[in-house]
This record gives structure tokens, C-alpha cells and sequence, in this order.
């Protein structure tokens, strides 16, 4: 392909994935979704957990979706024991387990033994009154009146200051866990990202949306050399770090987001050091 042709095929597929993102926007639930904590930021407004590694969950009282949208292909025995009200929280089978819960969503086999071993762990009440300390009560009743001991209510807990904070985190990531999550106390339920809830990890993460296939170099030449995304924000970068050779062979479809990590901003708002992290929704 010489260089016009793949500027002209780049357009086209920059164009895809803008259509994508809007029939995404039109199709994805309104949850909410974090912040990054910042040293500013009181922690003892907050109520406090550990960031599960798994796959969101969205039961909407009839169906169990994506955060996508797509629909989960749950077993029925699972589906009959939830409630008949919205419920939002993580597919989860432990620590460090995020490929295995991947890959059986992926299958889409509700037969699949492995569903015994899932958890659901519900952290939130989409469009319920009152603040989330209410809605936590609320959660906490709904887990114990289930008797499923998978249907769970996240494991919340208050801290004192930043330094109490801090030893929690290193707790979590001694035992295997990848960080923090904050829940304002007096917020009440609100979609999109807000600092009403705040994530804190060692490293910064975001999402973007691959827009563009970069081709590579050297010992990349004919496959992926990096990815061009773009912020929620508009803003675009290569992507390149982070990406393993299958990646390389096999990338990220244009229109998808994506889960990347960085150190910091710089003065134009781009993540510093960034590198790749893994599919943001594959399903």
C-alpha cells in the first residue's frame, strides 16, 4: 500500500470510529465513572474499597449488560437471583483473575462451570435516591435478603486522613489488589465522571478510543507499530509502549477503547510516559 492509500484508508477508518463512538454513546449505559484521586482531595468524605480487577456489570432489573451495552450471557439460575431493581458492580473471581473472568465472558457459554465461581459484587444503585451512604444500607440489605453468598455488597470502609488512606493502599497491594476506590458519603447517584467517585493506584490510568492503526519500524515492519487514540477530551497520541507481539499481529479494532497508564500530564494535557494496558470493552 503506498502512502496515499493508507492516508486515504486512515480517513476512512478515522471516520468509522467516530460513527462507532457515537453509536456507542447511544447504546452505553450512563454510569458513573472515576477520577483520579488527587493529594487535594479529603478522603474522609468518602467511603472507601478495594478497585476489583474484573468486569463491570449492569443489571437493569430484567437484563444483565455490559458496560458496552451488550448483553451478558449469564446462566438463568444467576439472572433468577437477582432483584427486580437496577444493580451496578463487578463480575469478579479474585484477585489478580481478570483474563480468566474475560475469557468466560468472551465464551459466552452460560453452561460453563466456571460461573460457580463468579461473584457479583455490587457497589452501586443506578438512579436511587439519596446519598450513597443510603444507598449502601440499601445494597447491604439487598446482598443479605438474597442468601446467594456470590451476590455480595462491596466490602466499604471509612478512613480518618490521606495517611490512613495510604496504608490501606499498600495493604490492598500486598495482597494481590491493584488499588483504591473512593465513593463520596453525601454524593447523590451521578453518571459520567464526576469527583463523586475517585480511583487511586500506584499508576495513573485512563480510556481512549483507538482511532487509527500506525504502521511499524525495524523489527515491527508489517505489523502494528503503535495506536492512535483519542482522549474523551479530543485529545490524540500514539500509543505505542505496553503492546506485546500478539497485540502487535492482532490489535485493538479501530472504534474500541482502550485501558492505558501514564506518570502524569505534561502542560498540553497528554499523558506522560503512557503505555498500554489491555481492551477497555471487549465484549
Amino acid at each position: 500500500m503506498n502512502r496515499r492509500h493508507f492516508i486515504a484508508s486512515q480517513l476512512a477508518l478515522g471516520l468509522w470510529a467516530m460513527h462507532a463512538r457515537i453509536a456507542r454513546a447511544a447504546s452505553a449505559p450512563d454510569i458513573p465513572l472515576a477520577n483520579n484521586y488527587r493529594q487535594e482531595i479529603d478522603p474522609a468524605a468518602y467511603w472507601v474499597s478495594e478497585k476489583l480487577d474484573g468486569v463491570r456489570g449492569l443489571w437493569d432489573g430484567k437484563t444483565l449488560r455490559f458496560r458496552s451495552g451488550n448483553i451478558v450471557s449469564a446462566p438463568d439460575w444467576f439472572l433468577a437471583a437477582l432483584p427486580p431493581l437496577p444493580l451496578d458492580g463487578e463480575l469478579w473471581l479474585g484477585r489478580r483473575s481478570f483474563e480468566q473472568v474475560s475469557a468466560l465472558l468472551r465464551k459466552g457459554d452460560p453452561a460453563d462451570p466456571a460461573w460457580r465461581e463468579l461473584r457479583y459484587m455490587i457497589f452501586e444503585l443506578p438512579d436511587a435516591a439519596g446519598d450513597f451512604s443510603t444507598r449502601l444500607a440499601q445494597i447491604r440489605q439487598i446482598a443479605a435478603r438474597s442468601g446467594q453468598a456470590w451476590l455480595q455488597a462491596h466490602t466499604q470502609f471509612r478512613v480518618a486522613d490521606r495517611a490512613a488512606l495510604d496504608a490501606r493502599l499498600q495493604q490492598v497491594l500486598r495482597e494481590g489488589g491493584e488499588g483504591l476506590v473512593l465513593h463520596r458519603a453525601d454524593a447523590p447517584y451521578l453518571g459520567g465522571r464526576s469527583d463523586a467517585l475517585l480511583k487511586l493506584k500506584p499508576q495513573l490510568d485512563a480510556e481512549a478510543l483507538v482511532v487509527a492503526h500506525l504502521p511499524g519500524k525495524g523489527r515491527n515492519a508489517g505489523r502494528l507499530g503503535a495506536l492512535l487514540v483519542e482522549t474523551p477530551e479530543g485529545q490524540r497520541f500514539r500509543l505505542g509502549s505496553g503492546l506485546s507481539d500478539r497485540e502487535r499481529d492482532n490489535p485493538p479494532a479501530i472504534g474500541s477503547r482502550i485501558s492505558y497508564r501514564y506518570r502524569d500530564l505534561t502542560a498540553k494535557g497528554l499523558p506522560r510516559f503512557a503505555s498500554y494496558l489491555r481492551p477497555a470493552d471487549s465484549f
